[in-house]
Order: C-alpha cells, then sequence, then structure tokens
C-alpha cells in the first residue's frame, strides 16, 4: 500500500447527534469505512433521542475507534471541562491520525488540547456547519465566539467550509490562515436520493422539516397563513414535522393567529415519507450555512418555497436563486406560497426537475468524501511529512 492510500484513524468530535451536522458525519463516517479507514465517533449522550441511539447502536459494530458519548451542553457550563477531560482521554486511548471536529462546541473540544500541544502528530479538521458564524454580527456573543475562534485557528491544520457562505464569514471576521489548509467541501447527496418524490396521496399543500426554534422563522410563516386567511380567503394546510425549544410557543402563536386548525403537528421522521405528504415544501429560515434538507428536498424534485439566507443561493444556482424571498417577511412569504400553489402541478415538478439536476451536477457525495480525505492527507503531509 503506497502513502497516499494507507489507512487512517479519523475520530469525528462533535455535540448533537441530530439535523444535517450528524447526517454530514454519518455519510462522511460510512464512506471513509467503505474506503478502509478506521473510524470513530465522539459526541453528547443527551440530544438525539431514540433515533440517534439506534443510528449509532447501528453503526458501532463497523466504528474500529468506537462510539463515545458524554453529556455535552448547547451552551458554556461546567459540563463542557467533564467533557473537555473526556475526549482527551479518548484521544489518547485511540491515538486517532485525524480528529475531525464539527460545529462550535466539537470545534472547541477537539481543538483545545491542540492548541497546546505544538509537538503532535495528529491533525485537526474543522468543518464549522454554520455553528457561531451564524450569529448575528455586531453583538455580544458574537464577538465572544469570534474570540474563541481565533484562539483555536492556530489549533487548526485544515478547515473545511460546507458552503461558500460559511468561509467568506470566516475570513471576514477570522482571516484567511496563511499556513492552514483552507477548502470548501460542499454537502453531498446520493444517487439514490434523487428519485422523486410522489405526491399521489399528499394531503397536504404545505410541509415544513426541521427544528422548531427562532433561525428557522417559523413564526414568519404562521403570521403569513394568518394573513393569507384574512386577505385571500385561503386556508391551506400545513404538515409541521420537526421537534425544537419553540415547539409549544409556535403552537400557542397559531393558536392566536387563527391558524391552528390548519396544522398538524407531527415528529421528526424519514424525510421522504414527509415530503410526498406536502406538495410544497417551505423553509422560512433567518439563518443557515449548507442545509441538508433543502439538498435533499432538491434532489427529490420537491417543489420549494425558500429564503435567501446563508448557502441556499448555492443549492439554487444560477438558474433558480431568483425565486428566493428575503427573511422575516410575512407577506413575500406569503406571496411566494400563493405564487407556488396557484402553478399547474405539472409546472411546479418541471420547475423541481430542473433544479435536482443542477443539485445532482454539483452536490455529489463521493466528491465530499473524496474532498475530506484528500484534505486529510494534505494536512498529514504538512505536519509529519506522510499523506
Amino acid at each position: 500500500m503506497g502513502a497516499s492510500d494507507r489507512q487512517l484513524r479519523i475520530l469525528h468530535v462533535f455535540r448533537a447527534p441530530l439535523g444535517g451536522l450528524f447526517r454530514n458525519v454519518l455519510d462522511l463516517t460510512r464512506g471513509q469505512i467503505a474506503l478502509g479507514h478506521e473510524v470513530g465517533i465522539f459526541c453528547d449522550s443527551s440530544t438525539g433521542g431514540e433515533r440517534a441511539t439506534a443510528v449509532l447502536g447501528e453503526l458501532a459494530p463497523r466504528l474500529a475507534l468506537g462510539v463515545t458519548r458524554v453529556p455535552m451542553s448547547r451552551y458554556p457550563t461546567f459540563t463542557d471541562l467533564k467533557a473537555q477531560v473526556a475526549f482527551a482521554r479518548h484521544r489518547r486511548l485511540t491515538n486517532p491520525d485525524v480528529v475531525h471536529t464539527h460545529g462550535s462546541k466539537g470545534g472547541l473540544y477537539g481543538r483545545l488540547p491542540a492548541r497546546f500541544d505544538t509537538g503532535r502528530r495528529y491533525v485537526t479538521a474543522y468543518t464549522p456547519h454554520g455553528g457561531s458564524f451564524n450569529y448575528k454580527p455586531g453583538g455580544i456573543e458574537h464577538r465572544i465566539y469570534m474570540g474563541v475562534e481565533a484562539f483555536l485557528e492556530p489549533a487548526t491544520d485544515m478547515f473545511t467550509f460546507e458552503s461558500r457562505f460559511i468561509m467568506g464569514r470566516f475570513e471576514a471576521y477570522i482571516g484567511r490562515p496563511p499556513k492552514t489548509n483552507h477548502r470548501v467541501v460542499l454537502n453531498g447527496v446520493a444517487d439514490d436520493e434523487f428519485i422523486p418524490i410522489d405526491h399521489a396521496n399528499a394531503s397536504f399543500e404545505l410541509v415544513y422539516l426541521g427544528e422548531l426554534r427562532s433561525a428557522k422563522g417559523i413564526d414568519t410563516l404562521i403570521e403569513a397563513l394568518s394573513r393569507m386567511k384574512l386577505r385571500d380567503r385561503l386556508t391551506p394546510r400545513l404538515l409541521m414535522v420537526g421537534s425544537g425549544p419553540d415547539e409549544q410557543e409556535l403552537k400557542d402563536m397559531a393558536a392566536r393567529c387563527g391558524v391552528a386548525a390548519q396544522i398538524t403537528w407531527s415528529p421528526p421522521g424519514p424525510i421522504r415519507t414527509a415530503l410526498a405528504r406536502g406538495r410544497v415544501m417551505v423553509v422560512p429560515s433567518r439563518a443557515e450555512s449548507l442545509p441538508y434538507v433543502i439538498l435533499e428536498a432538491a434532489a427529490a424534485a420537491q417543489p420549494l418555497v425558500s429564503t435567501n439566507v446563508g448557502g441556499i443561493p448555492e443549492i439554487y444556482g444560477p438558474d433558480h436563486s431568483h425565486r428566493l424571498i428575503p427573511p422575516n417577511d410575512p407577506a413575500a412569504l406569503l406571496d411566494a406560497i400563493c405564487l407556488a400553489l396557484s402553478k399547474p402541478a405539472d409546472a411546479r415538478t418541471a420547475e423541481a426537475i430542473d433544479l435536482a439536476g443542477f443539485v445532482k451536477r454539483h452536490f455529489n457525495l463521493d466528491q465530499m468524501i473524496n474532498g475530506a480525505i484528500d484534505g486529510y492527507r494534505t494536512a498529514l503531509e504538512a505536519r509529519r511529512g506522510v499523506s
């Protein structure tokens, strides 16, 4: 086996086994195992629920470096110290070539020890997944988190940005590291995800999939439905699929706005099952990086209404990005939903199929997996003279 083909030991470090970040780690992990590498996962034990437990349990026998889960908090607490110690112990035991950190908290746990270990043989990789870079610039929290990012930058051998948007944010607030492996590795979807969704049995006009929290802009969607009911006497049915800290608050808002009867709330589940139940997916987000939910829906030729935030224009490409609407604008969202629902079904489908073609050309799963591996090897070569 040549140096460029040698087996790597890769440890993925992140907090919550939820959402797009978890999907990205799972795809990388499975792809890296298929290429013959030894892989492990270090993540939170208090989030993810039964689905995360089942997925990680199914994957565990194939993980040479194991699955280790310890309590991790979303925001800074004393729990961080225990998790940090647990990670340092686990890294010593598993002796990885690569510590690939994901998200702000994973980036902290995985890179902080490296900040003080200049003679280390392993390399650190960091994929922000939005994280702290999605905070509104200028606020106290943003300044604190950017300070942490700047402190950890020298401990990072490789940055992999999942979107050009987040890379731009990093360069604007931290700067471009002059000696660091620094690249965009776009999220990718598999070939079997490009089978178009069948809406023959759809019972909802609209569907939302994602976390139920402020950054997702669901309150804007509820407000748009309320205005549509008053202005147009239209009451489209909405399937709300997800969970999160603001669920009860959003349900209360829907009741106050007089649209509660239009909304059916459903826990997270398989995305294709949910998409088949709603003719148009609505994404009213205030902040995103490169959301998997849009990649998956676009690949499946699901008609979409979305805001123009983060890396979403990268998914839409030059021929479709004009359809994106500004965030925090219930009137614009209302008009976009009405336009989408008023189009003949075949016109909506043709538009969605065209977007699926763009996604298939630019967001390839194999390219994502190979891009990460290539980055690891480049970083290892720079650190210890091997590839």
